[in-house]
């Protein structure tokens, strides 16, 4: 009788086991969208600064006549993170015809354009074209289909 209590209780730890490991999964993915996204935090956040220092000044994207992707972020935006592998792909492909302008909400030099652009949320992704004019917005997660056309048009 003892023998058939252990065994009943250890196959009930063990499946209680199991439903934590599972619950504790979707709230990984959920918590994260870096991790939903197939990226760890670390990584996100690493391309992200990575995509910073690669892109366009914005007086000089202003100034050169070519389309310009405005990205209003923040290093803190788990969804800024997130997107950094997509936006990093299409700068890869793109980058010799459309400027990649990133801006950081949290930087006080950016308050006027944060205003003039209306950024109500992160990642705010502003399209424009060769004469600056704004073309489309779109705000947080995006799938990379749908930017990359917005990139086509651009160039078209």
């Amino acid at each position: 009788m003892i023998k058939k209590s252990i065994s009943c209780l250890i196959k009930i730890t063990q499946w209680q086991l199991m439903l934590i490991a599972i619950i504790l999964t979707f709230n990984i993915s959920f918590a994260s969208p870096a991790l939903a996204f197939g990226q760890s935090p670390l990584s996100g956040l690493i391309t992200l600064k990575a995509l910073v220092e690669d892109s366009v000044p914005y007086p000089t994207a202003i100034a050169n006549g070519k389309p310009t992707l405005l990205e209003f972020y923040a290093d803190w935006c788990t969804t800024c993170q997130g997107m950094s592998g997509t936006i990093q792909k299409l700068e890869e492909k793109y980058g010799d015809r459309v400027n990649l302008v990133m801006l950081d909400i949290d930087d006080p030099q950016w308050d006027q354009l944060v205003q003039q652009y209306r950024v109500t949320g992160i990642p705010q992704y502003t399209f424009l074209d060769e004469s600056q004019e704004t073309l489309d917005t779109v705000v947080g997660k995006v799938p990379q289909s749908i930017m990359e056309s917005f990139f086509e048009q651009l160039i078209s």
